[in-house]
């Protein structure tokens, strides 16, 4: 008889070129154990060593097709339409992607009874009372935080096996794409200002965190709603003022600014942040301190 150990977990990445996605591809590419398929709308992978497929979410057939062939047992989904200025213009291409693509995803996990986990926003909520646990009552601001909250909804109601992780201010490693903590970096070191808002509280997610609770997710089996985001709650003024100081940067080249200022064509929660007590009790989640996530993206990417 085979133990139960050599049995292997199909896991199918959508959204697998994205900056999370390509994370979540590098820690499964590593483990034992794991048959592991990564998709994404382009028609090549930027990453290497690791099945591709291309996939448009927003196409029910497209999405059918790619999990009946591969019959996953999770599918994690960390494709989105994330553009939250752009969302408010190009509404039915954020609806399809991050709406019409979960609910097929859902249907299909129902069919092959696949653990769908899918990654969701504090921007459901308005950012008048955060930071927020597991159970407030989300009010978006915005039509992304709108199609973020219809997601969860239809998942819900899907009747597939299901987890929902909500997180807040990703920043992290990425191949193809510099991160927050990237480009503030690079732009400085350029001599050049920035400004940045001093009224956006968060506790900001570092990606491999993020790919850690997925994880977690994933070998406990775990399903539900879940926060996860970062140990520090700051504004994202004082969060660039760490990088700032991490790297040795003139931080006078840092101008701060209220939300207002931006006008900005969506409206940001301002208040936020999100609670993850409950993820660190049943999912292990041990978040770094932003002073260790620099590091270690320092040593990576030899900033």
């Amino acid at each position: 008889m085979f133990s139960h150990d050599i049995i292997k977990k199909r896991i199918l990445v959508i959204g697998a070129n994205g900056m999370l996605g390509q994370r979540v591809i590098r820690f499964y590419s590593k483990q034992e154990n794991v048959e592991l398929l990564g998709s994404s709308i382009e028609p090549e992978p930027v990453y290497k060593n690791t099945e591709y497929v291309c996939c448009d979410l927003s196409k029910r057939e497209s999405v059918k097709k790619v999990v009946y062939d591969f019959y996953p047992d999770f599918i994690i989904n960390t494709a989105a339409y994330t553009n939250v200025d752009k969302c408010e213009v190009e509404r039915e291409t954020a609806w399809k992607t991050n709406v019409k693509g979960v609910e097929y995803i859902a249907e299909v996990c129902r069919v092959v009874d696949a653990h769908f986990i899918h990654i969701s926003t504090d921007y459901i909520f308005d950012g008048t009372k955060g930071p927020y646990d597991e159970t407030a009552i989300p009010n978006p601001l915005g039509y992304y935080g709108r199609t973020k909250l219809a997601s969860e909804n239809a998942l819900k109601i899907s009747g597939s096996i299901y987890t929902i992780l909500r997180t807040n201010v990703l920043y992290g490693i990425a191949e193809s794409r510099p991160d927050f903590v990237r480009w503030l970096v690079n732009t400085i070191r350029k001599s050049e200002k920035v400004r940045i808002v001093i009224d956006q509280i968060n506790n900001p997610t570092f990606i491999d965190d993020l790919v850690q609770a997925i994880s977690k997710a994933v070998e406990f089996n775990k399903q539900g709603i879940y926060n996860i985001g970062g140990k520090e709650f700051l504004s994202r003024y004082d969060f660039s003022l760490k990088i700032a100081d991490y790297f040795n940067l003139d931080k006078n080249l840092i101008l701060p600014i209220k939300t207002s200022e931006l006008n900005q064509p969506a409206q940001r929660p301002l208040k936020s942040g999100l609670i993850t007590l409950k993820a660190e009790t049943e999912l292990d989640y041990k978040p770094l301190s932003v002073i260790e996530s620099l590091a270690m993206m320092k040593k990576e990417l030899s900033l």
